[in-house]
């Protein structure tokens, strides 16, 4: 078990992170966070590393099959402790194949096989049960469907984004409450500096094109695409 003081020192000593979307860059360099979170257990970096793996779009590799994605996302989140963190980044995997099955409709693809792997978590046969419904039936479960799907609709990449964003945002921000000198804390804290480390990064311009791309490219990187 860590040692509660060695948490204390380590989140005493990350800078306040401002509202998303109001800075031009992260408060803390990656290099000076990566510094500050050697302070962390190896057993609790090792489960930092895997939950960035399995949260970040960056690490993901084009090169993958849905079912490739879909499995290696599965046996990663096995491998997490239960609780919190687990908790959080299964969330995080669900919305990202609502967002996915959201594209999949827009690009005109068919409704996924009952046998075909195309997303993860809960919500998977639920999608494909109602999936000529404009918000699968999800509005109860994740309010911002419904705005997601008119965003798509108007091809809105930028609005799109924003939104999975600030969802995913505020969803840390009330877990933050929960957790303020722990483990937690600090997944917490670094799940938040890649929102504002990927705003930050993120061209408008060139999302446009990227969004088109992922739309020919098939529904792995369409799945990558969502924050």
């Amino acid at each position: 078990m860590a040692d509660p003081c060695r948490y204390t020192t380590l989140i005493s000593s990350l800078p306040y992170q401002p509202a998303l979307f109001t800075e031009k860059q992260t408060v803390i360099s990656r290099i000076r966070l990566d510094q500050r979170l050697g302070m962390l257990t190896e057993d609790d970096a090792r489960v930092l590393r895997l939950v960035e793996e399995l949260v970040s779009w960056s690490s993901q590799s084009f090169e993958r099959s849905d079912e490739e994605i879909v499995r290696r996302a599965r046996r990663g989140t096995e491998a997490l402790p239960e609780g919190v963190v687990r908790d959080l980044v299964l969330w995080r995997l669900e919305m990202r194949t609502v967002g996915a099955a959201l594209r999949r409709r827009k690009a005109g693809l068919p409704v996924p096989g009952a046998h075909e792997v195309w997303g993860h978590g809960r919500w998977v046969a639920h999608i494909r049960t109602h999936w000529s419904e404009p918000d699968f039936h999800l509005s109860g479960v994740f309010p911002w469907v419904g705005e997601a799907s008119r965003l798509l609709a108007v091809d809105d990449s930028v609005g799109v984004q924003r939104l999975f964003l600030t969802e995913a945002w505020q969803t840390l921000g009330r877990a933050a409450q929960e957790h303020e000198f722990d483990f937690e804390a600090v997944v917490i804290y670094v799940l938040r500096w890649n929102i504002i480390d990927r705003w930050t990064r993120y061209d408008a311009r060139g999302a446009v094109e990227r969004f088109e791309e992922l739309l020919t490219a098939g529904l792995g990187d369409v799945m990558n695409a969502i924050a």
